[in-house]
């Protein structure tokens, strides 16, 4: 019982490494580095989690259920515009706290398919009903496509704030900014506070 305590400890302690590891440093993190800062050796890592994609999939298991659930709840808006403005609000949100769970929706780990990536493109694939709904509406700029929310969240990604909150305000507003832009019938309608951003000028 205290050796099957004690497994469940470093599988809670791994994962949350790796989340914070991923997040940080990408998604190149060495299993190795992972360990090291577990605790733990290597071998208990593969012992838990045989690949690095089984690894990831793991980690980011309750943030990719979340992702499918912000796309359903927007598709269940019988307002076509303000489900799709919801669900870009909430994923850039979402990505700008958890920019591991970013990187692991938009890449394209080879061996991921069996973990990780059969929930990513049903989720896209829901993504892409809420983009048609919302372009029938005549609400959505008819040239809009799916890999353009993927733009967006690269470039919510690269947004560098000094702190959780500031980056958070940024990327609001960020979110504002597109949605403007992807509007069918773009409207100056007002933005969100803007955020206090390292800024250097020469």
């Amino acid at each position: 019982m205290i050796q099957r305590s004690d497994a469940r400890d470093n599988r809670l302690r791994i994962l949350a490494v790796a989340r914070a590891a991923f997040a940080t440093d990408g998604l190149d993190v060495p299993i190795r580095e992972i360990a090291r800062r577990t605790g733990v050796g290597p071998a208990t890592v593969y012992r838990h989690f045989p690949t690095k994609e089984a690894l990831f999939a793991e980690a980011f298991a309750e943030s990719m259920t979340l992702c499918s659930q912000i796309v359903e709840d927007g598709l269940a808006d019988p307002d076509p515009w303000r489900g799709f403005s919801a669900v870009v609000e909430r994923l850039l949100e979402m990505h700008s706290v958890d920019r591991g769970f970013s990187r692991a929706f938009t890449s394209r780990f080879p061996e991921a398919a069996a973990y990780f990536t059969s929930d990513r493109d049903r989720t896209l694939r829901s993504m892409v009903r809420l983009i048609r709904k919302a372009q029938d509406a005549g609400d959505l700029r008819p040239d809009f496509v799916l890999e353009d929310v993927i733009l967006a969240m690269m470039a919510n990604e690269g947004i560098r704030a000094d702190s959780v909150p500031a980056r958070t305000a940024a990327t609001r507003r960020l979110a504002a900014f597109l949605l403007q832009s992807f509007r069918a019938e773009p409207s100056a309608a007002p933005l969100p506070p803007a955020a206090r951003l390292p800024i250097s000028a020469r």
